[in-house]
């Protein structure tokens, strides 16, 4: 295998795993989602102060998909 051939398919690869992290980003809000409605249906009253919170923790998990999107893009056209 020629050297530059290796190199793309590394490249494709690397990018492709990193990928990886914005499927990992759609379970983290799933999960922070589910996680919030199963404690609202059971305390009603407190779901209003914790729906700042449940902001922050999807933010924080959409950030990781944006960052895996990110390093793809990096190894794909910078690399």
């Amino acid at each position: 295998m020629e050297l530059e051939a290796a190199a793309a398919l590394g490249k494709y690869i690397g990018a492709g795993l990193a990928c990886l992290a914005m499927a990992g980003a759609g379970i983290g809000v799933g999960h922070v989602a589910g996680n919030f409605l199963a404690g609202a249906l059971r305390n009603p009253a407190a779901a209003k102060e914790q729906t700042a919170t449940l902001f922050i923790g999807m933010a924080f998990a959409e950030a990781l998909g944006i960052f895996g999107l990110v390093v793809a893009m990096l190894l794909l056209f910078a690399v």
